[in-house]
């Protein structure tokens, strides 16, 4: 079926039915395109929620998939934006994720093994021949069309896909899944094609074994690992794997990007392209096995994020929505192995709690003129001396600067524990820490003193300002003075 031009309204030309998943911003519900009674899974996106950045995620998202039209993809048939809700229409795939699909064959070997990265390879080949690098290639996102013998591999989810000019290597941000990142991506060099086809290895390696190359719970150390393409080949489960195997992941998984095979290339390597010759057809019983194990654990760190991005209301990145009868359908959240899309997420953070430390810094040294810069004229603050009242303004912070900061020249140290932020979308963000504030008073004695704070920051003109702040007394300190009672401190 031929992607529809945009309708007036979505309900014009199909029906919606049951849910089959949901995420922070969107909804995704099967539906049936009123004309053909074809079924069809809608996305469904809040758009009030979303910021500017968020439009242009979706709306490359939305270009990238109309130009892919491939059997191995999950096509997009429509997209139709209306007033606050914009309706992406795909493929309603059934099939379930190919990794549960094979354990529970009956029969499952190398042969069967090289049919599945065949089919995944033609997916990724056809994105690079169209200018588009997926980003996060994983289990999750490799879906089979039906439940019927011999269904075709599909591949989803293209949240973080993007598009490239030829064979362009450049620095497109930190983005993908843990154990699948390319060694070019964790040194943060520029990248470009390759790093799905080192994502193909990594699948391949488990495909055959049912357990990654690449392996550590403690997540630097995992990354040291793949950085350095440390992995090998253990008895006795590799022993029974054909070197024509073994020959094609080692030129997936080759450190320098440059040298790696490229799709088109690797569809040529014999134990693809003559398989029926090359691949064993012997039953791998224990990659089976292996693969449950592997399942089961990713499912299990799966259900720990989504509960935990759904309590807290987060947006997600990949999450997997299923039907009672099995059916499954893709949605931008984060799955199992985590999906991680840095796109300037952890630098804001960053941003956030050094902005937050120059204010503090600012208060300490009674330099008005900085604070002034950093915070709006019309913040808005609770603060403990202020007996529970909503104050809007500087004045109340004048005061305390000209009177208390300003003729304190005692030494102080203060300490910003916890600081837990919290991203809300491009220009908002919101910081709760502990602060721990060291001085020592007239007599001498050092004294500490703790706090629990919260700001609000808003970037205005590209410069981040706090809005509003909460701080809450445990000792005698607050924004500006009474946490520095000390100066009369008897």
């Amino acid at each position: 079926m031929a992607a529809q031009p945009a309708c007036t309204r979505f309900s014009d030309n199909y029906e919606l039915k049951e849910e089959l998943g949901k995420g922070a911003f969107s909804i995704v519900k099967r539906c049936v395109q009123k004309s053909t009674g074809f079924e069809f899974a809608a996305k469904i996106i809040n758009t009030k929620k979303l910021t500017s950045r968020d439009f242009q995620k979706l709306e490359r998202e939305a270009r990238i998939c109309r130009k892919l039209q491939h059997p191995n993809i999950v096509r997009l048939h429509d997209s139709i934006q209306e007033e606050n809700f914009h309706y992406l229409v795909f493929d309603l795939v059934t099939g379930g994720e190919l990794f549960e699909d094979i354990v529970a064959r009956e029969f499952y070997s190398e042969a069967d093994a090289s049919h599945c990265i065949q089919q995944i390879l033609e997916s990724v080949n056809h994105c690079h021949q169209n200018g588009v690098v997926h980003r996060d290639l994983k289990p999750e996102n490799l879906l089979l069309a039906s439940k019927a013998k011999g269904a075709a591999v599909k591949l989803a989810d293209f949240g973080l896909a993007i598009e490239v000019q030829g064979e362009q290597q450049a620095w497109f941000g930190f983005a993908g899944t843990p154990g699948y990142l390319s060694p070019e991506v964790l040194k943060k060099e520029p990248y470009g094609k390759a790093v799905d086809i080192w994502a193909c290895g990594v699948i391949l390696y488990i495909l055959l074994v049912g357990y990654p190359p690449f392996w550590d719970e403690d997540q630097h150390r995992l990354y040291v690992q793949i950085k350095a393409g440390t992995y090998d080949y253990p008895s006795p489960e590799w022993d029974t794997v054909t070197p024509e195997a073994k020959s094609l992941i080692n030129q997936m998984l080759t450190v320098s990007p440059y040298k790696r095979i490229s799709a088109a290339e690797a569809l040529k390597h014999p134990w693809i392209c003559q398989r029926e010759r090359v691949a064993s057809v012997v039953h791998r019983q224990e990659t089976v096995d292996c693969l449950k194990k592997f399942n089961a654990r990713r499912k299990l760190k799966g259900a720990i994020l989504t509960t935990m991005l759904a309590t807290r209301n987060f947006s997600s990145k990949s999450m997997i929505a299923k039907k009672g009868d099995g059916s499954q359908v893709k949605e931008s959240t984060d799955s199992s192995s985590t999906t991680v899309e840095d796109d300037d997420c952890k630098a804001r953070r960053q941003e956030i709690i050094k902005i937050t430390e120059q204010l503090i810094e600012a208060i300490n040294n009674g330099d008005y003129e900085t604070y002034t810069k950093i915070c709006d004229p019309h913040l808005t603050s609770f603060e403990p001396e202020a007996l529970g009242n909503l104050i809007e303004g500087m004045d109340f912070h004048k005061f305390n600067f000209d009177n208390v900061l300003g003729k304190s020249n005692k030494a102080i140290n203060t300490t910003i524990l916890n600081p837990h932020v919290h991203i809300f979308g491009e220009d908002t963000a919101c910081i709760a820490y502990v602060r721990l504030t060291q001085y020592i008073d007239k007599q001498g004695h050092p004294h500490t003193v703790q706090t629990e704070e919260t700001r609000v920051w808003h970037k205005k003109d590209s410069k981040w300002q706090n809005v509003h702040f909460h701080g809450s007394r445990n000792g005698s300190f607050s924004n500006t003075a009474t946490q520095y009672d000390f100066v009369n401190h008897k």
